[in-house]
C-alpha cells in the first residue's frame, strides 16, 4: 500500500500510486501529461486569440501581439513555481467567469424577450394545421 506523508502530490502522487502496481506506468503517465499540457496550450492559445481578435479586430498586429504575449507567458510559466502559475491561471479563469456572469446578468431582459418570442412562435405553429 502507498502511504502519503504529504511530501508528494499531484502527478507525482499519481505516478507513485500506479508504479506500486504497474512498474512501467510512470513512463506512460509522463507521456500522457506532456500531451495533455501541449493540447491545453494549443486550445487556450486558440481561445485567447479568438477573444483578442474579437476585441481588436482581425488585424495582423493583433495576432502578432497576442502570439508574442502568449509565448512570453509560456516561457514565464516554464520558469516559475507551479503554485504561482496555477494561482495566476485560476485568477484569469475567475476573471473570464466574472465577465461572463456579468454579461449574462445584463442580457437577462434580451434573453427573456427572445425566449418569449420563441415560445409564442412554437405555440402558434402547434395550432396550425399540418401541411
Amino acid at each position: 500500500a502507498l502511504l502519503n506523508d504529504g511530501t508528494i502530490n499531484g502527478v507525482e502522487l499519481t505516478s507513485s500510486a500506479f508504479a506500486s502496481v504497474i512498474p512501467w506506468f510512470p513512463y506512460v503517465l509522463a507521456v500522457v501529461v506532456m500531451l495533455f499540457a501541449y493540447s491545453t496550450m494549443i486550445s487556450w492559445s486558440y481561445y485567447g486569440l479568438e477573444g483578442f481578435i474579437y476585441i481588436f479586430g482581425p488585424k495582423r498586429w493583433a495576432k502578432v501581439t497576442f502570439n508574442s504575449i502568449f509565448c512570453l507567458f509560456v516561457i514565464v510559466g516554464c520558469t516559475t513555481q507551479l503554485d504561482a502559475v496555477l494561482d495566476f491561471s485560476d485568477a484569469m479563469i475567475f476573471a473570464i467567469a466574472l465577465a461572463n456572469v456579468l454579461g449574462l446578468y445584463l442580457l437577462v431582459p434580451v434573453v427573456k424577450r427572445e425566449l418569449d418570442d420563441y415560445w409564442a412562435r412554437k405555440r402558434s405553429d402547434a395550432r396550425a394545421p399540418p401541411r
